[in-house]
């Protein structure tokens, strides 16, 4: 079975120490949210999770952002603000990421522990 190479949708923030992604479900949602601040984050988000790359542009390595992070960047380590920056200022990417293939019997290869 292949899994994930369905299109992904992120907000990249080029910050002036770290690099920020959220990940959004689609364009029209984040625009709608854009004009209409009334429309609830949770119909713009796809998870509640602000990522860094360490410096790596859009393609680096994700990791969690700490709240030091979030301080020193944003002036706050409140989550809610920093992704309300980020979506205000960073710009929109989509990408499909390389299809993984999941093992179809794991009783046929390496995967199997024997005792």
């Amino acid at each position: 079975m292949v899994r994930a190479n369905g299109p992904s949708n992120k907000i990249f923030y080029k910050g002036a120490s770290e690099d920020f992604i959220v990940f959004v479900d689609d364009y029209q949602a984040l625009e709608k949210w854009r004009t209409d601040r009334s429309i609830p984050l949770s119909d713009v988000l796809n998870g509640w999770k602000i990522f860094v790359t360490h410096r790596h542009g859009s393609q680096g390595v994700l990791d969690g952002a700490s709240k030091g992070t979030l301080q020193n960047e944003f002036g706050t380590s409140n989550e809610d603000q920093c992704i309300i920056k980020i979506l205000e200022k960073g710009d929109y990417q989509t990408y499909s990421q390389k299809p993984h293939q999941g093992d179809t019997n794991i009783m046929n290869g390496p995967a199997m522990l024997t005792h």
